[in-house]
């Protein structure tokens, strides 16, 4: 009997997917599109693990900000027009997500599922070393007016029993007093972290390896039927089990598998600076800019935008300057020229309508799971996911119940 799992996409979710495979003996075949150094989505994201992103991207108020930020060319979200059946479709389902109901029948799930991912990766950090810092996250407001949102959400988050404190610009010069911040004040999540994501898939790619597994690169998946994946060219490769985890391309997978899984890639840039003129201790998110920055090591990744773009891994040089501006703007240590030169790096997202993952099987299809569209908590919920879908291959009832992530919720 053939035992392998092919597991289609070499990205966070798919090695998280390939560790805990491999951890409960099974044989493991990952199947990466791109080249061993090539652009991967997972590999120079923000790093952060937030328990404090409890609410999905569809939320009550994201339309119609999104359509005063479709004027504004550095803003930190933007739709790209298109002639696209698919966005259309994907467009109206998340309007018709984007509610209050919506967000607080989401909010125990996420929060679960975050505080989850979270042990999994203390526990991972006592093996591996990829830079876990547990120093929480920093959410910093420019404006008064912004405060008072994010207040209100911490005692939310307070409800949901996450640690969180609400600070004063004296508090956030007490939690990282190396660095100066430009705030009206923040939010303090403390079970936030933060770690090197090129290291953590360095790690989990040498456990797989070591132990038997196998990834191959350069490998474009065709189709993908019960147990069977063809590839370009017209290979096909045979397994006991087929993971997608395939990011932004999973929709076009998916319907192959003669089922509709809306996907939008959702492009994000990053910046990683070598000898950054400001280095805080805690990560953030600049409220307002939605620019994420985090310190690895002796660096400082700066991250940010939600550009809803297909496929398009192209650079918009107008958004990434609204992303320098911000940075330096709020940590004025930083400055517009430590940013010449620096590689800018893009990354697709793969973005549900209702800002909730895929995972479990393809109604019909007994040998395939569907692991996608984890958006920007990839990173994050890695681990738990991996566990989870390890759980379900075996046969076992999932440790979080996941019915509410069914991969043919839409269909």
């Amino acid at each position: 009997m053939n035992e392998r799992v092919i597991i289609v996409g070499g990205g966070v979710i798919g090695l998280s997917c390939a560790y805990y495979l491999s951890q409960e003996g099974r044989e493991v075949l990952v199947l990466e599109r791109e080249k061993e150094r090539g652009n991967n989505c997972s590999r120079e994201n923000a790093g952060m693990i937030v328990p404090s992103h409890f609410t999905p991207l569809a939320a009550p108020g994201v339309v119609t900000q999104g359509l005063k930020w479709l004027l504004d060319a550095e803003s930190p979200f933007y739709v790209r027009p298109r002639l696209s059946l698919d966005l259309v479709r994907w467009g109206l389902s998340f309007i018709s997500c984007a509610n209050s109901r919506h967000v607080n029948a989401s909010a125990g799930l996420l929060r679960d599922l975050q505080l989850a991912s979270r042990e999994l990766f203390k526990d991972l950090s006592g093996a591996f070393d990829f830079g876990l810092q547990r120093r929480g996250l920093l959410v910093l407001c420019e404006s008064t007016d912004f405060l008072k949102e994010e207040e209100e959400l911490a005692v939310k988050a307070q409800e949901l029993g996450l640690k969180v404190e609400v600070c004063d610009p004296d508090r956030l010069r007490e939690l990282d007093p190396g660095v100066e911040m430009n705030a009206q004040g923040g939010i303090w999540y403390e079970q936030d972290c933060h770690l090197n994501p090129g290291k953590f898939l360095h790690c989990l790619k040498e456990s797989l390896t070591a132990g038997g597994g196998e990834v191959r690169y350069d490998c474009k998946v065709r189709a993908i039927e019960d147990g069977t994946v063809e590839l370009d060219g017209g290979e096909r490769l045979h397994g006991a089990e087929v993971i997608v985890a395939g990011g932004a391309w999973t929709a076009s997978l998916a319907r192959s598998l003669g089922t509709w899984v809306p996907l939008q890639g959702g492009k994000g840039y990053s910046m990683t600076l070598q000898s950054p003129g400001a280095l805080p201790q805690l990560c953030s998110l600049l409220g307002e800019a939605k620019v994420a920055i985090t310190p690895m090591g002796d660096s400082l990744r700066v991250a940010g935008t939600m550009e809803i773009c297909g496929e398009d891994l192209s650079v918009n040089e107008r958004r990434v300057q609204g992303i320098i501006k911000a940075a330096c703007r709020v940590f004025p240590g930083l400055r517009h020229d430590d940013f010449d030169g620096i590689r800018r790096w893009s990354g697709l997202r793969p973005c549900s309508p209702d800002g909730l993952p895929y995972l479990g099987r393809v109604e019909g299809r007994e040998k395939v799971v569907v692991a996608s569209g984890h958006a920007m908590l990839g990173l994050s919920l890695g681990p738990i996911t991996g566990k989870l879908v390890a759980e379900i291959v075996a046969g076992r009832s999932p440790t979080i119940p996941i019915e509410q992530l069914a991969v043919d919720r839409f269909a």
